[in-house]
């Protein structure tokens, strides 16, 4: 499945420009960065509740798909615009991490 697929069926809002052809396959959820960078595969979508710059970093060292950051929390500028520069897709979600990996799952992601 691609991510704009997602989109449209999870209404996800969208924070910077994304690549919405990027193909999904799985989701890794964590808050504690080490532990993201160690186990999060390339084409999953991380969900986290962190908004700062460092889930940009992070993001791309695991080469996910996309970043939603759950429960409506507050993302930084700083951290939009840092996406946007380093082309991450960063996404948010007013869902919870439990309710949308459930959605993802019965979507077969």
């Amino acid at each position: 499945m691609v991510l704009k697929d997602l989109l449209e069926k999870l209404n996800l809002t969208i924070l910077n420009e994304a690549d919405l052809s990027r193909e999904v396959n799985g989701c890794y959820i964590g808050d504690l960065l080490s532990n993201v960078m160690a186990n999060a595969k390339e084409n999953q979508i991380w969900l986290t509740i962190q908004g700062h710059q460092n889930i940009i970093a992070v993001s791309l060292l695991a080469e996910v798909s996309a970043v939603i950051v759950v429960e409506n929390s507050e993302v930084d500028e700083k951290s939009i615009k840092r996406a946007e520069e380093k082309g991450v897709n960063l996404l948010k979600s007013e869902l919870t991490a439990y309710k949308l990996a459930k959605r993802l799952a019965e979507l077969g992601v």
